[in-house]
């Protein structure tokens, strides 16, 4: 009886002993404990291949093995030795978000990752439409369910594109033009949103959007320089000058200035290239200075320009053609301020670049670029426009206006040479002109005592402007550069216990391996990153320096970023391949920001100047 029960307790028993030796072999198993099996290498878990799908799109494959992820944010794509052609906006695939996934730096979160594989379009914008090879380079990273994490992944693939029927042309569909993202951001960037409009919208609604911008970029210290210059012009006819022929004067001024900066912009756009750079040499700008010189001392009566006896007499003789002299006269003072005091880079002119560049579409680009040129020369119409019936027609309140204008045009001169020369000496020539102008306006001259109220205000600014260009002397004999700040870092009235002010200190850099490995080195640290591009030619970028990246809540923020900052001034080769071809930039200021995994945010660029205020908001939404 016992025996025949013990016998069916072990039959009983048998599926379970079965079923447990089943789980401990599995947990062994999980283990690693007497099991053969590897873990797969990076190649094997990771295939990729890229296939051409037509002229203007690609095809990118990745096929991911069992048990294995990659890292939806590691995932990154660009071309090299593609000129004319350019990768347009695109989104992955919709990632998984892994629960409780092995991180890179070794800590467990959520994470968006793809398994089995990835299917992308990659659609292609062209302005070369040759059959040219391309290399598309991809990087990526994943890790593996098991427990290992592989490395860095950098794929480089030489693809064979067909010739092309056309220039790519944007659609509307195309949100964010040449956007080489994985995302959409929440924010467009200023010249992208310019772009879009100028590539989408009805002709005449971007006429009145760019005429717009040109308006608000007369209000901009890069354009102030052409308010002397046409004014001098002005001034320069004598007390004949009638109001209509003021504003001949303007227009004629106005619209050479609009022609040639349309005309290089379309060049700058089509051929590529920097025309700040390239009109940047000391000899150019000395000679520019000169001519601007030479006007000046005409104007504080030192001669008078006038053409020769026997020339003039010529120029009667053919129809009055001294009047049709000085207006070629005038348009062509309009096509040097074009080419040498012209405005900085700004988003209205980089996005019209964008557009020639990408597209090929000169026309709506010229259009927008005229437009531009034209807002920005309307308050220099109205000045035309009201200047014959503001300057006095006689006596000596004209010398007075002749010589205001005089020293505007000795004011631009010195602005010209701020851009060759080191800012010690051109802050000494600020001071001087100051002094020197204050003398002339009577700071130092007793007034009678019939003297009216005009007077006493004109000697009034002229001690003010004495005691400012003074201040400058001063600060350049103690080493000082601000012109707005002379004395800024004399100490002067400084205590032992007081600190000195907070400043950003940038790391320079100069070539795309210098930024790559800076970027690899913040990646790897969880540091976001900014990228300033300067020059000393750029008037923009000392307007950043000196007004928003000062200020005490700029500075704050920053001090979450790696600093970087690519000095162009040189212009060269290295400095053309980290500008224009990694970014596509027409020219500085330009900045650019970085998350912690070292993917640009490209909807945040940042082209020409901004605020303080703005620009603290903006860096501290591109941290997020």
């Amino acid at each position: 009886m016992h025996k025949k029960l013990a016998k069916y307790s072990l039959l009983l028993l048998f599926p379970l002993l079965i079923s447990l030796s089943a789980q401990a072999e599995g947990f062994l198993s999980s283990l690693k404990f007497g099991s053969s099996d590897e873990p797969l290498r990076v190649e094997e878990a990771y295939q990729f291949s890229a296939e051409v799908e037509g002229p203007e799109q690609l095809r990118l494959l990745w096929r991911i093995a069992d048990e294995t992820y990659l890292y939806y944010d590691k995932i990154k794509i660009e071309l090299t030795n593609a000129d004319g052609i350019r990768i347009g906006d695109y989104t992955l695939p919709k990632p998984l978000i892994k629960q409780d996934a092995l991180r890179i730096d070794g800590t467990i979160g959520e994470l968006a990752v793809y398994y089995d594989g990835i299917d992308l379009l990659l659609p292609l914008i062209r302005s070369n439409t040759a059959a040219i090879p391309i290399e598309l380079k991809v990087k990526y990273q994943g890790c593996a369910d098991l427990g290992i994490c592989y490395p860095p992944v950098t794929q480089k693939t030489t693809l064979k594109l067909p010739a092309a029927a056309a220039p790519t042309r944007l659609s509307k569909e195309t949100p964010d033009i040449a956007t080489s993202g994985i995302a959409k951001e929440e924010i467009v960037a200023e010249q992208d949103r310019l772009a879009n409009i100028l590539v989408n919208e009805n002709i005449w609604w971007v006429l009145a959007v760019f005429f717009a911008a040109g308006l608000a970029l007369a209000l901009t210290p890069c354009v102030f320089p052409m308010i002397p210059i046409l004014s001098g012009i002005i001034a320069g006819h004598g007390s004949k000058i009638t109001q209509s022929k003021a504003f001949i004067l303007s227009l004629i001024y106005v619209l050479a200035m609009a022609i040639t900066y349309t005309s290089i912009g379309i060049a700058a756009g089509l051929l590529g290239g920097n025309l700040q750079a390239a009109l940047q040499d000391p000899w150019v700008l000395s000679a520019f200075v000169a001519v601007f010189v030479f006007l000046a001392l005409s104007m504080f009566g030192f001669y008078e320009l006038q053409l020769p006896h026997k020339l003039q007499t010529r120029l009667t003789e053919l129809s009055n053609q001294q009047q049709s002299g000085s207006l070629i006269g005038v348009a062509i003072m309009g096509f040097l301020s074009a080419l040498i005091v012209g405005p900085c880079v700004a988003p209205p002119l980089a996005a019209a670049l964008i557009v020639i560049g990408q597209t090929g579409d000169w026309v709506r680009g010229g259009i927008s670029l005229f437009a531009l040129s034209m807002g920005m020369g309307t308050p220099l119409l109205i000045l035309g426009a009201s200047a014959g019936k503001l300057l006095p027609k006689a006596g000596p309140w004209m010398d007075t206006i002749k010589a205001i204008f005089g020293v505007g045009l000795l004011a631009v001169a010195i602005v010209m040479l701020e851009r060759i020369l080191p800012a010690s000496i051109a802050m000494a020539l600020w001071g001087i002109l100051l002094v020197v102008s204050a003398i002339y306006m009577g700071a130092l001259r007793t007034l009678p005592i019939e003297a009216g109220g005009w007077d006493h205000l004109w000697k009034g600014l002229g001690v003010v402007l004495m005691i400012y260009g003074a201040l400058m002397l001063v600060g350049t004999a103690a080493g000082g550069k601000d012109t707005v700040q002379p004395l800024r870092g004399l100490g002067l009235g400084a205590t032992a216990n007081t600190a000195a002010p907070a400043h950003l200190s940038f790391k320079s850099i100069k070539s795309v391996a210098d930024l790559d490995r800076e970027l690899a080195a913040a990646s790897a640290q969880g540091k976001p990153v900014m990228l300033d591009f300067i020059a000393d030619w750029c008037v923009s970028c000392k307007e950043m320096e000196r007004y928003t990246f000062s200020d005490p809540k700029v500075i704050n923020i920053l001090s979450n970023y790696q600093l970087l900052q690519a000095d162009v001034t040189a212009y060269d080769d290295t400095d053309k391949a980290l500008i224009e071809e990694r970014f596509g930039l027409p020219g500085p200021p330009g900045i650019i920001f970085y998350d912690r995994n070292g993917q640009e945010r490209r909807n945040y660029r940042l082209i020409g100047f901004m605020g303080a205020d703005e620009f603290a908001a903006h860096a501290e939404r591109a941290l997020h």
